[in-house]
């Protein structure tokens, strides 16, 4: 009998784990070759994976909400095999520690600067990046560590991964001080007593809805960034009456031409490209006290899913595309958004983002940043106002196209003066649209 193994597939260059979400077959059922048969998520994306080969589905050897590494092996197809009843009970191998990891529901992770200094240090390493696993940040939780004290954690799995026995290892050792800690963290900080106000609830009249799995990370996202990053909110307001005019008289003939929409999106990443360019030190990630200078220009674009959430695909290199480019490449993002159907590689590795609240009638926004960038940009609506410009003849009133643009930036390595330069900057490429540019 031929046997063929379903491997968790590769998503992505930094991703070497994924959870299992569903299994859409039972053990028994009959699958078709390239018949999606599970659904999988990594802390971006939600993924289908397809069957191999075709034959009937024998063994499941992982559950729904456990984690598994890439390239392990999580069911087992039978060429040959006849179908057997659907309520047949999987049969499911016995894994090793190191092969399975047993999840709990996703918790939240203090980012708390009033939790308990590390003691450790021995231990530590600085480790933003790390990649920490729904039984680590279960613990984490647990013992009322934060996040950064876990990143902290130097990882002994491979690529320097967290495992849990590095987390059990920190925590035995912490509650011993060392005799040599160093005297600006010997004073720890106060841990806040104060308690969170109740939430009237009427058991008649309101409802409680939870959270889904996208909804946890982003909120936790959310909180992590503001503890991170002291964020500055600069404003302007842009003139794109030029811009506006040549998108709405040459929007037909581009889609005839190249069969593409054009939206104002593209080009607005096109002149934030030309301003980071101008202005490199906004394309930046913090490293404890390193700045790291990106030379590629990925911006990320926020985008509402259908669901309500919100994912960030990348438009990757947009410094080298042309319009047409641009467009292509927005178009096919913001499709793949709305049928949920991203792939990893397209949700990650931004360097900036840009928000278009305007699209829900705001007139500008306070956007959170997108870390590990340092600024991100808030378009808000376009609207028709009467305006004071000065012609030839001088200073007229005339009805312009105004809309406001916001810039949230981390105050930690962008000043006002940088902020300000190169919110400034985006205006002026706006603003100097070419009203009779080629398609």
């Amino acid at each position: 009998m031929s046997k063929i193994e379903l491997k968790m597939p590769k998503m992505g260059e930094s991703i070497s784990e994924a959870t299992i979400i569903n299994w859409l077959k039972n053990v028994g059922d009959v699958v078709e070759s390239e018949e999606t048969i599970l659904e999988v998520a990594t802390d971006k994306v939600d993924t289908e994976v397809p069957a191999p080969s075709s034959g009937v589905l024998s063994e499941i050897l992982f559950e729904a909400n456990e984690v598994v590494e890439v390239g392990t092996v999580i069911a087992i197809i039978d060429e040959d095999a006849s179908a057997t009843p659907k309520n047949a009970k999987p049969k499911k191998e016995t894994a090793t520690k190191s092969e399975k990891k047993a999840v709990k529901p996703e918790p939240a992770v203090t980012a708390d600067p009033a939790q308990p200094a590390v003691s450790d240090f021995s231990s530590l390493t600085s480790n933003p990046d790390a990649f920490l696993s729904p039984l680590v940040l279960s613990i984490a939780q647990k013992e009322n560590l934060s996040l950064q004290e876990v990143q902290a954690i130097k990882g002994t799995g491979t690529d320097g991964r967290i495992r849990k026995s590095d987390v059990m290892h920190y925590l035995k050792n912490r509650k011993h001080p060392l005799p040599n800690r160093p005297a600006a963290v010997a004073q720890q900080s106060p841990v806040s007593t104060y308690k969170a106000p109740p939430i009237a609830f009427d058991e008649s009249k309101d409802r409680i809805v939870e959270m889904d799995r996208m909804r946890k990370m982003i909120a936790d996202h959310m909180v992590y960034s503001k503890h991170t990053s002291p964020h500055v909110t600069s404003y302007i307001e842009v003139d794109v009456t030029n811009m506006v005019n040549w998108r709405n008289a040459v929007k037909n003939d581009f889609k005839e031409k190249y069969g593409e929409k054009l939206t104002f999106t593209p080009l607005f990443v096109e002149a934030v490209s030309k301003a980071i360019l101008a202005y490199p030190m906004i394309n930046v990630s913090v490293d404890d006290k390193k700045i790291i200078v990106h030379k590629d220009v990925h911006i990320g674009m926020a985008t509402a899913l259908p669901s309500g959430n919100l994912i960030v695909p990348v438009v990757r290199n947009a410094d080298e595309k042309n319009l047409l480019g641009l467009a292509k490449n927005v178009n096919h993002l913001a499709t793949n958004a709305r049928n949920n159907s991203l792939k990893p590689d397209e949700v990650q590795g931004s360097t900036f983002t840009i928000s278009n609240v305007g699209t829900f009638g705001s007139l500008m926004g306070t956007p959170i940043i997108n870390q590990p960038e340092v600024a991100i940009l808030a378009l808000g609506i376009i609207k028709k106002r009467p305006e004071v410009i000065t012609t030839d003849k001088g200073d007229e009133i005339a009805i312009r196209s105004m809309m406001y643009l916001s810039l949230s930036f981390d105050h930690r390595v962008v000043d006002g003066f940088l902020g300000g330069s190169f919110l400034r900057k985006i205006g002026d490429e706006l603003e100097a649209f070419d009203p009779n540019r080629e398609i």
